[in-house]
């Protein structure tokens, strides 16, 4: 029996030798070290905000910003993004739209190798319309600026969380026509090299 019990023990030592594998946890962090916010290099990506739905009103709303920027130095990128989005309810929708130029600066204070904080400032144009309304299509201007956090998950790769303060005279769907507010969005972007700095 002891040695039954000694086979019976050897031989599942081995079974969970031959099946145990290297299971690696997938990349979460990458050591950027400045190579991804150069000057030269380009970004490209984009923002998510303002995902909800609404059970008592039955509204859902979402907003997309594409966006692409080149680095004028070290640290600091100017471009343009592409405000859209939508507001549905009842059967009715309100749509926003925009072309907003940015520039965003990474502070090298506080900063590590695998993450950045930063500042943006925009300054654009935005517009909404709403079916069936009198007022048809209202484009204005839209300003603000934003503090983000920006976390390396590749060398080129980097998730964002951003707190926004944006105004808009571009909205319909309220009364005065302007809003202001807070508003947090989650962004992905990614980071081309220049061929100067591919080398």
């Amino acid at each position: 029996m002891k040695n039954l019990l000694l086979l019976t023990a050897a031989l599942l030592a081995l079974t969970f030798q031959a099946t145990a594998q290297d299971f690696s946890r997938p990349q979460t962090t990458a050591a950027v070290s400045g190579d991804a916010i150069q000057k030269g290099n380009w970004m490209v990506g984009a923002g998510i905000g303002n995902i909800g739905h609404n059970f008592s009103s039955e509204t859902f709303s979402f907003d997309l910003s594409p966006r692409a920027g080149y680095f004028i130095s070290d640290n600091a990128v100017i471009g343009a993004q592409v405000q859209l989005g939508a507001t549905i309810w009842s059967g009715e929708n309100l749509f926003r739209y925009g072309l907003v130029p940015f520039a965003r600066y990474y502070f090298p204070e506080g900063s590590a190798p695998t993450h950045r904080w930063f500042g943006e400032a925009v300054l654009g144009i935005a517009g909404s319309t709403q079916p069936g309304e009198d007022t048809g299509t209202v484009v204005s201007r839209v300003y603000g600026i934003s503090a983000g956090y920006a976390h390396f998950v590749a060398s080129n790769v980097a998730l964002e969380g951003m707190v926004n303060l944006i105004r808009s005279n571009a909205n319909v769907d309220v009364d005065d026509n302007t809003q202001t507010g807070l508003s947090l969005s989650l962004g992905l972007q990614i980071y081309l090299p220049s061929k100067a700095n591919q080398q």
